[in-house]
């Protein structure tokens, strides 16, 4: 990872005594995943270019994460960060320039009051809209061109990074704070486990700029690793209004499935569970009246699963299996109803399963309730005698995280194999995105695609002539007259 900061106020070699890094001198810092260099591919008086130099090693990368990394075990070795600036930059910026972020010059006590006509250039991610929408209202002119997968085969078109150029003239321990920040927002992901002590840097880094942002819920909710409890004490502590802190989460879409706001006591146990809840059922916390003076609309996750469950009761099932239970919030609602005397949740992941246990509260449940439930990992694109014999299956919030050439895998698998009398899908309405103000993308960053309703009912059709299913599809959540409900939800019976 390579990140340049220049300068043209003569002489421009001040630049040296701000960041405590002398020009002619080439400087390494030990990071805990590898090594920064500081260094001067330029140094006089007219212009000065100083280069942050950051070599990972990718074994130690992963014995300092450990269990708290964010990716998954292979990937900590195989990836392509090393190309992109990212968290790991942000905290070697944020280690080399400590006194320099600051703002602290013993020499030049002059200096770091002063604005000075600043060119940042780096690679990342994040894309070019995402880059000028956060970096664009701190005064910053924005260039940013993306790279291509390999210049030699345009045809393959562009990769995920950009290279940006930042212009502009401000304070150079404001620059840097940006950075520290923004990096991380761009990457959309951070190396290590975020505690909450990260708010009070976040506050501390963002003094003079983030409360103003237009897009602070943005930045708040990215930098903290899209957790909702830390990314809401944020935005009320720079808001000093819990009302005001509401309006600016809640018309966001959360990418991430994050688990109940509990307790002070309870928090180290929801901070686990969050990090490890890569679910498809995501806690949208969307306000949907949005009027001033009107209570707001419950979350949409809790519309949803009620409108699987009275589907459920509508139909007559009494046996249901949650396909991609998660951390197991529809599995815990069937249980509380008795007339299902079946309840099956599988999901993939063997740590979302053990989530769902543990909320659950499976060591106490009673005999009689737990006769009646079974939790299980499976792969919903691979036939599994378990899945069958329930009246009814449900994939909420599942099928868009499968890639598309593999739907036609879960397809045999569910209508095909398993066939049970019903199936409930439910999955975003793309149209409907528009309406989350600060959604920057699809509504997770595991999404596949996200269907319209156009698509949705085709795929619909199609499943219903290959399997010999009805459907039909029912809106999820308000409905807007153009865009169609937030949620699409097909109700599937066979024969």
């Amino acid at each position: 990872m390579l990140l340049t900061i220049s300068t043209t106020a003569e002489p421009a070699t001040d630049l040296g005594f701000l960041l405590h890094k002398h020009p002619d001198r080439v400087q390494e810092f030990r990071q805990s995943t590898g090594t920064a260099t500081v260094f001067y591919p330029e140094a006089d008086e007219r212009r000065c270019t100083v280069a942050l130099l950051l070599e990972v090693d990718p074994v130690a990368l992963v014995r300092s994460s450990g269990k708290s990394s964010p990716d998954f075990s292979l990937s900590q070795y195989v990836n392509d960060r090393p190309y992109a600036a990212s968290s790991l930059m942000a905290v070697a910026l944020a280690d080399v320039f400590r006194t320099a972020r600051a703002g602290r010059c013993k020499a030049r006590p002059e200096l770091p009051g002063t604005p000075l006509p600043l060119e940042i250039a780096l690679v990342c991610r994040g894309g070019a809209d995402l880059a000028r929408g956060v970096f664009e209202p701190l005064g910053w002119a924005v260039e940013a061109q993306a790279v291509p997968l390999d210049e030699g085969f345009p045809e393959w078109g562009d990769s995920r990074y950009v290279r940006l150029t930042l212009r502009g003239t401000l304070r150079l321990a404001d620059a840097l704070n940006q950075l520290y920040v923004l990096l991380p927002v761009l990457d959309d992901a951070k190396h290590y486990w975020v505690a909450p002590d990260e708010v009070d840097k976040l506050l501390r880094a963002g003094e003079g700029w983030l409360r103003e942002h237009p897009l602070r819920g943005v930045i708040a909710r990215r930098y903290l690793g899209r957790r909702w409890t830390l990314a809401r004490s944020a935005l009320a502590r720079l808001a000093e209004l819990g009302d005001e802190t509401e309006e600016q989460l809640e018309p966001a879409v959360s990418e991430e499935a994050a688990p109940d706001e509990t307790a002070a006591d309870e928090a180290v146990a929801a901070e686990t569970e969050e990090a490890l809840a890569e679910t498809p059922e995501t806690q949208e916390t969307r306000a949907e009246s949005g009027e001033p003076g009107k209570a707001k609309a419950r979350p949409l996750n809790v519309l949803r699963r009620e409108a699987v469950l009275a589907a459920l009761e509508e139909l007559g099932a009494t046996s249901v299996i949650d396909l991609g239970c998660g951390q197991g919030e529809l599995v815990g609602a069937l249980l509380a109803r008795p007339r299902f005397a079946r309840v099956a949740g599988t999901d993939v992941s063997p740590l979302a399963l053990a989530i769902a246990a543990r909320k659950l509260r499976l060591e106490r449940m009673s005999d009689s309730k737990r006769a009646r439930l079974t939790l299980f990992q499976g792969a919903l694109t691979y036939t599994d005698k378990r899945f069958a014999g329930y009246d009814a299956a449900v994939l909420m919030e599942v099928v868009e995280h499968v890639d598309p050439p593999r739907l036609a895998a879960l397809e045999r698998v569910v209508f095909g194999a398993a066939k049970p009398q019903h199936v409930l899908v439910t999955t975003p309405n793309v149209e409907y995105n528009v309406r989350y103000e600060f959604l920057d993308g699809l509504r997770h960053r595991d999404h596949r695609f996200e269907w319209t309703r156009a698509e949705f009912a085709a795929w619909c059709a199609s499943v219903c002539e290959r399997f010999g299913y009805t459907v039909g599809i029912r809106p999820v959540g308000e409905e807007d007259p153009e865009l169609g409900p937030s949620t699409q939800m097909g109700v599937f019976t066979r024969g």
